[in-house]
């Protein structure tokens, strides 16, 4: 085998931009984390409870070690009393301090489920508001972005912003509120120890901030080569066939490799800079905790301060810098959040594919007028249309024809010629640059997108079938078909047998891939789909490529009596399956070059005739 090396690139949509991968910067931190705490508001209520009740579990879990103190300097006292320890009195404090923290306890509990509840529905809004969304993208959006980018979005975008409603939100509560606790406590005990313990505060906080701003970048990165290899396992794992018959499993590896050494790198860096942080507050803190132990020390034998006050403050300075590092951790957090959540309303705000006209459109009142089916002919014109994916390159220069009511129109040409394109702003799934596209005489963009999509039946090179039944996968062309329909239009395109002969018949499950049926069945299934929508106008692109060649007679013979009085285009590269068309258009480079019947092409001995000849000969 050659030693050849093989780069995988990924697709850019046609004129669209290059993919963006996830993990860049926020670009409006404050407007993106107002946007986020929007979607709260309806749960102002919760919201409001979940403060409160984290606030009093963190004041009572302040109080309780000064509380500790007092049953310490009862020990002592009544050690150095002839009375002995008034067990009395001791008994009550341990009881108060049992309260206390048992109240903390049942108020940080309530707290956490209720914010859990909360942050599951606002992610259950998020995730409902993208799912939404996908339906309302134009076909462009896809076309410019990988699959992989768009999960990324949907799956770890969303998780990171779960991450923080559901715990980071409630710890900065807690840790602010418990940073203001034991300053209070700490003064109330002794100014001079407090001074002592917060010499070292400046110099956490150095830390702190030295470390976050290098791991900011790394946890960016970190995000974007997850984005990087989500996309590349989802685009091998989805052509896992087409990779191993071109032997190109090495080079896949490869790829994959790269990415996710990139993402290993980004990684570990992350997160060892972000675990040093702790161990290296915990340090400069155990210096402070040294320091109040000898002034501790020193106060209490000048009998300054109770041995159960040194007890206390000892406690509140091994707590104080837990929570600064906590705020610390959260601050980082929130910019990774800022990101995701960006990045997530971002897909929530794209433009959606609205019956709103271009600027540069020809005027029409877009999706003022009715459909009634009934009623539609079926004539379809294109006047003077130009078009390019990119302004700056027009694939279709100036395309004009008129197809009249019945007619079965076959579009013809080299691969790139704008055969597919044609169809794509029949459908408006892009919008003209110039020119317009009349069914009956009224403009495409006076209909609503949907009234417009609905009068035309569609089967395409590519197949696509969902997870279900075989029933529910042909009754996707007609929801309110009946079974009677389904089958009817199943043995119209010939595929009746083939489901009978299966175990459930036509309650067989066809699985996520539909890799349990072959390709040609796959065809079949989605022309029985199109006859059963029953719509005034086809289009069939490659519709029988998939198919062998008695198969494709028998496609020809249903096809022929679902396009009796229908207006239909035909996409083909075959030549002989389009011999019967009343007319054939022969583009090349966004151009007719040729037209007329398959008599008349082969008469002028151009293109067509060239085109045609050399398909025979190949046949023969």
């Amino acid at each position: 085998m050659a030693d050849t090396k093989v780069k995988i690139k990924r697709k850019k949509g046609p004129g669209g931009p290059p993919n963006m991968m996830p993990g860049e910067k926020a670009k409006d931190f404050k407007g993106t984390m107002k946007t986020l705490l929007s979607y709260l508001k309806p749960h102002r209520i919760a919201v409001t409870i979940v403060f409160i009740f984290a606030i009093a579990s963190t004041v009572f879990s302040i109080v309780s070690p000064t509380i500790l103190g007092n049953a310490t300097d009862e020990v002592v006292k009544g050690l150095m009393s002839p009375a002995g320890v008034d067990f009395g009195a001791l008994l009550q404090i341990i009881i108060l301090l049992v309260v206390l923290y048992g109240l903390s306890f049942v108020f940080s509990t309530v707290q956490g489920y209720i914010m859990a509840g909360v942050s599951q529905k606002v992610i259950y809004d998020l995730r409902k508001a993208m799912s939404e969304k996908m339906d309302r993208l134009p076909l462009k959006y896809f076309d410019s972005k990988t699959h992989g980018e768009i999960q990324s979005r949907v799956v770890n975008d969303i998780e990171t912003v779960n991450q923080t409603l559901s715990q980071s939100l409630t710890q900065m509560i807690t840790s602010i509120t418990t940073i203001i606790g034991i300053l209070i406590m700490m003064i109330r005990i002794n100014l001079l120890m407090t001074i002592t313990a917060l010499v070292v505060l400046p110099v956490s906080m150095a830390i702190i901030r030295l470390i976050v701003g290098k791991t900011q970048g790394h946890f960016k990165n970190q995000q974007k080569y997850l984005g990087e290899v989500n996309s590349h396992v989802e685009e091998m794992y989805t052509g896992h066939t087409i990779v191993k018959a071109f032997n190109q499993e090495e080079a896949s590896e490869a790829l994959f490799d790269e990415y996710n050494e990139k993402l290993y790198e980004s990684a570990w860096k992350s997160q060892f800079l972000s675990g040093l942080m702790m161990p290296l507050t915990n340090f400069v803190g155990n210096l402070a905790y040294v320091a109040v132990c000898i002034l501790g020390g020193h106060l209490a034998l000048k009998g300054s301060i109770t041995i159960g006050n040194i007890q206390s403050f000892i406690q509140y300075v091994r707590s104080f810098n837990q929570p600064v590092s906590q705020v610390a951790n959260v601050a980082n957090l929130l910019q990774s959040t800022a990101a995701a959540a960006e990045r997530v309303f971002e897909f929530i705000e794209e433009d959606e594919e609205t019956d709103a006209l271009q600027a540069n459109s020809l005027p029409a009142q877009s999706g003022t007028l009715s459909l009634d089916k009934q009623a539609l002919k079926g004539a379809v014109a294109f006047e003077h249309i130009s078009f390019g994916y990119n302004p700056d390159e027009r694939i279709i220069k100036d395309f004009s024809f008129k197809a009249e009511p019945g007619q079965r129109i076959a579009i013809v040409g080299p691969t790139g010629a704008g055969k597919t394109t044609i169809v794509k702003l029949l459908l408006r799934f892009y919008e003209l640059n110039q020119g317009r596209i009349t069914v009956d005489g009224n403009d495409i963009r006076d209909y609503s997108r949907k009234d417009l999509r609905s009068i035309f039946g569609m089967v395409l090179q590519d197949t696509w079938l969902f997870s279900g039944t075989i029933r529910e996968n042909i009754r996707y062309g007609n929801m309110t078909a009946s079974d009677e329909e389904v089958e009817a239009a199943a043995r119209a395109a010939h595929i009746d047998h083939f489901i009978k002969t299966q175990p459930k018949g036509y309650d067989m499950e066809i699985n996520e891939e539909a890799s349990n049926i072959s390709q040609g069945q796959k065809q079949l299934l989605t022309i029985a789909r199109a006859i059963l929508a029953d719509t005034p106008i086809l289009i069939l692109d490659e519709a029988t490529s998939s198919v062998d060649t008695r198969t494709e007679s028998q496609i020809q013979q249903a096809m022929a009596n679902l396009m009796a009085d229908r207006t239909s285009f035909i996409i083909a590269h075959r030549l002989s399956t389009i011999r019967d068309a009343d007319h054939i258009l022969v583009m090349n480079h966004g151009d007719i070059i040729e037209q007329g019947n398959h008599e008349e092409l082969l008469a002028q001995g151009g293109f067509y005739a060239n085109l045609y000849n050399s398909q025979f000969a190949e046949e023969e």
